[in-house]
């Protein structure tokens, strides 16, 4: 029993720590632009696939990861620079249309670079299983928890030690304030949709070797990120990590102990669950409108 739910809570905290950095990258854009990028899933495939194939081509792993990583951030400057930018005067509903339309888009383009195929990427290191207090465990969940964690810190010490930083918090928090006091705001959000872009591309390399990867492998992996920003409260980035790695080890746990076809099912209940109670999420700001 108790190797059972080991193997069961390591796997919820490795999927959940993917579904944490897809969510950071949901919330990144939430605050610079208060814009749902549903596109968020497709920066995760594009760092798999690419790194597959970049792979496949010779080139080293270390050397593939960080060009696959580059793909993406120059494709979360672009989705801004060319998609969100020049419709900057429309309303919310329809800047999160362009981003699902964008999502399709590089979808379809996915597919015809890449087919419809599942691809296959090593493990960072061996492929030995680990064995832990009786449980099996893949030596790639250390790496997915690892790095999560790793760029979790990162994230912190960007954001409170950087003026980059900095400027990115001042533009969520007051747009316009942050034009008056010389924030070239337009610059922030674009730079907040390439860190995104680089937060979803790592979660889709790091866990490539575990759930392979495809086309259309962002599609889900990117509503479960959306489903933990939204559990944790859009704009909380503790939120964030707690509301993915709280989803995967109810996911884990539900698929272990009762059965994997309920495992998605389980997951979006959870949201609705969440915000019929706690309409903001587990970690989200209350609002006060002063009249």
């Amino acid at each position: 029993m108790l190797a059972e739910f080991i193997q069961y809570l390591f796997t919820g905290i490795t999927i959940g720590a993917t579904y944490a950095l897809v969510a950071l990258g949901f919330t990144l854009i939430y605050n610079a632009s208060h814009v749902i990028n549903f596109a968020q899933g497709e920066f995760l495939m594009i760092g798999g696939m690419a790194t597959v194939s970049l792979v496949g081509m010779g080139f080293p792993m270390p050397v593939a990861i960080v060009l696959a990583v580059l793909l993406a951030g120059i494709l979360g400057v672009a989705l801004q620079r060319f998609a969100i930018a020049p419709a900057k005067q429309a309303d919310v509903v329809t800047l999160i249309i362009i981003t699902i339309g964008a999502s399709i888009f590089i979808r379809g383009v996915s597919q015809l670079v890449w087919g419809k195929e599942y691809h296959v990427m090593q493990n960072f290191s061996s492929n030995e299983p680990v064995h832990l207090f009786g449980a099996v465990l893949n030596s790639q969940s250390f790496w997915v928890v690892g790095i999560g964690a790793l760029l979790v810190v990162a994230l912190v010490l960007f954001f409170t030690r950087t003026l980059i930083g900095k400027a990115i918090l001042a533009t969520s928090m007051n747009k316009d304030a942050a034009r008056l006091v010389g924030i070239r705001t337009q610059m922030v959000l674009m730079l907040a949709f390439m860190l995104s872009a680089l937060l979803g591309s790592m979660a889709g390399i790091v866990v490539a070797p575990i759930t392979f990867t495809a086309y259309d492998i962002g599609i889900m992996l990117g509503l479960k990120g959306f489903v933990a920003a939204a559990l944790g409260g859009f704009g909380s980035g503790v939120g964030a990590v707690v509301g993915g790695l709280l989803l995967g080890v109810v996911e884990a746990m539900t698929a272990g102990y009762i059965s994997s076809d309920y495992k998605d099912a389980v997951a979006f209940s959870m949201i609705l669950l969440v915000l019929f109670f706690m309409p903001r999420g587990l970690f989200g700001s209350r609002v006060v409108e002063r009249v």
